[in-house]
């Protein structure tokens, strides 16, 4: 059932400030969902129950990324990527791993046999280089600020998934200047600025 609320549109509108909103109410068994559509960009708010997975600003699943992260350094430093790999390199069960590259392998962006490894398809290796790239964007500029690198690797981790491309335009902008002023980057790092 797809219903048009008048209550949720008021609320989203006193929440984003817009008056042009578009909004729909979606039930079904598992879940309920507020989709908004502004200017051409949706925004999806999980329901109460079955809550969905984190989106990042791809499209794709945090999971899903994650994933195809560790498969893709797996494959760079190994040659190849198998369950078991992906499993140790994640911390959890072959189980969870061998539903997610399932899954991945009815989306195409890997092939899968089972009891031998799996190779990215050229859209999931796509996907796994730009995810590479911003993670190794994300480091850059905070190793460039002076944060430590044990703290880099849980903030990266923390941030990787929920940055827009617009923001990282513009961290990639300043890392650039940082990386060509070192004065500046001093200062940053001695916390004078």
């Amino acid at each position: 059932m797809v219903a048009i609320s008048g209550c949720a549109m008021n609320a989203a509108k006193g929440f984003l400030g817009e008056t042009n909103l578009f909004i729909v109410e979606y039930y079904s068994v598992k879940r309920q969902s507020l989709v908004i559509d502004c200017c051409g960009d949706a925004f999806m708010f999980a329901g109460m129950r079955n809550k969905k997975a984190s989106q990042s600003p791809a499209g794709t699943s945090t999971a899903v990324e994650d994933y195809l992260e560790r498969i893709l350094e797996l494959i760079n430093s190994k040659g190849y990527a198998r369950v078991i790999d992906i499993a140790g390199a994640l911390k959890i069960s072959q189980a969870s791993v061998t539903n997610m590259v399932q899954r991945l392998d009815a989306e195409g962006l890997l092939k899968y046999e089972k009891y031998r490894g799996l190779i990215l398809t050229a859209a999931g290796k796509k996907l796994a280089r730009r995810i590479a790239q911003r993670h190794k964007l994300l480091t850059e500029f905070l190793r460039v600020l002076g944060v430590d690198d044990r703290v880099i690797h849980h903030d990266v981790e923390g941030m990787e998934h929920h940055i827009s491309p617009s923001t990282l335009r513009a961290i990639a902008a300043v890392t650039r200047q940082l990386q060509r002023r070192p004065a500046l980057r001093a200062q940053l790092q001695a916390g004078a600025v």
